[in-house]
């Protein structure tokens, strides 16, 4: 198949702005998930969450307050990427880009507020700019118009595996030769919604999050985007760019086990990570490590840990929902770009949160940072309805 490059990575979640600063904060043990007040939740407690100061959104575009916040953290996202890519937003025109991003709350919890000027009494009138904000913050829609593309768009919304699909997608998209560059990865915003609905399936851990620990009890929230630049070979050749990762596998498979829980023995995973092995370069003796979904519920952790002690008993790996909480749609693309700086420095950090291994787990995260050696990284995702999808990064 054709080579498909990383040329750029983006990144904003609760933890920091960048990749990097992310990083940096699971590194060094700093990152703390705080209570939740953009929302009065009904609840009687506050949830504690990974939240995304808006002050930073502020320049991510001339036009970025017309958009609802998943929108504005993808734009914010994009131009990060694009900016490390060396493209500027006037280089695009004329090119074969594509833009295909990941989303779970996406565009749809942005008429709260038009019904709650409905249901107030004292006002007439509800706006209707509310509803024109809905129709407008289309994550993937929004860039393609801010940054005036004109290839194929495609938001993904398959829940918590969102984010690692679309950048699937534009794997494919490059390798069939529909593409030569395209903006992929994942966005999602909190909101009350998303925070009543996980508290009513009591996963949400009212302290920090512990994933894989003895005494964890589920996750906190978390808000951001992730973003790579994917360019096939002669793109990066024709604009002389210096690429920094390749993009070199995906697979994808559904077990249907549970509406919300994976399969004890995580038959989905198991098939996506094989099938990846079968269709792409990737080999299991090659694999770095594994930045793994690891959200803190009994279930997840039991899964993913029994999953690696079966296929990649030796392979170091490590969950960063401990510092970024979970994202939802954008866990995967926020993932992949922590994935790329981690190989790229030969170094994972801990998994923040765990102090104190579960024993009926078959296989135990890093609990410090780790050197790493091989050619490729792999990240996975595990979504509602059996839904698994693998990612694989490796070395120029």
């Amino acid at each position: 198949m054709p080579s498909v490059f990383i040329t750029g990575t983006g990144c904003i979640t609760g933890s920091g702005s960048t990749s990097q600063s992310t990083l940096t904060a699971m590194y060094e043990g700093t990152a703390d998930p705080s209570p939740f007040v953009r929302h009065k939740m009904d609840w009687g407690k506050e949830a504690l969450v990974f939240a995304v100061d808006e002050a930073l959104l502020e320049n991510a575009s001339g036009q970025a307050k017309q958009y609802g916040l998943t929108a504005r953290l993808a734009l914010t996202a994009t131009l990060q990427a694009l900016e490390d890519a060396g493209i500027s937003p006037a280089d695009l025109k004329g090119k074969r880009v594509g833009v295909a991003m990941g989303t779970t709350v996406g565009c749809s919890m942005n008429h709260i507020d038009f019904y709650g000027e409905y249901r107030n009494p004292d006002i007439a009138l509800p706006s209707m700019e509310h509803l024109r904000c809905v129709l407008r913050s289309n994550p993937a829609e929004a860039i393609t118009r801010e940054l005036e593309i004109v290839g194929p768009t495609q938001s993904v919304v398959n829940a918590c595996a969102s984010g690692t699909d679309a950048i699937g997608v534009g794997l494919q998209w490059i390798q069939s030769g529909m593409c030569d560059m395209v903006i992929a990865g994942g966005c999602d915003a909190l909101s009350r919604v998303t925070l009543n609905g996980f508290n009513s399936l009591m996963v949400m851990d009212n302290e920090r999050s512990k994933p894989f620990d003895v005494n964890r009890k589920g996750l906190n929230l978390g808000e951001g985007a992730g973003v790579l630049v994917l360019e096939s070979e002669p793109a990066v050749l024709q604009r002389k760019a210096t690429a920094i990762a390749r993009l070199t596998g995906y697979a994808t498979a559904c077990d249907a086990h549970h509406l919300t829980a994976p399969h004890p023995q995580g038959r989905g995973l198991i098939r996506a990570m094989r099938q990846l092995f079968a269709y792409s370069e990737c080999a299991p003796e090659n694999i770095s490590f594994v930045n793994v979904h690891g959200t803190g519920t009994k279930d997840n952790d039991s899964v993913e840990g029994y999953v690696m002690h079966e296929l990649l008993p030796h392979v170091p790996f490590f969950s960063a929902k401990g510092a970024t909480g979970h994202t939802l749609g954008a866990a995967g693309g926020i993932e992949a770009a922590l994935c790329v700086h981690c190989l790229n420095q030969g170094s994972i950090p801990p998994s923040t949160g765990l102090t104190t291994p579960d024993p009926a787990i078959p296989a135990t995260p890093v609990l410090e940072a780790t050197s790493v050696t091989g050619t490729t990284a792999l990240s996975t995702s595990l979504a509602f309805g059996g839904i698994a999808s693998v990612l694989a990064i490796s070395h120029l």
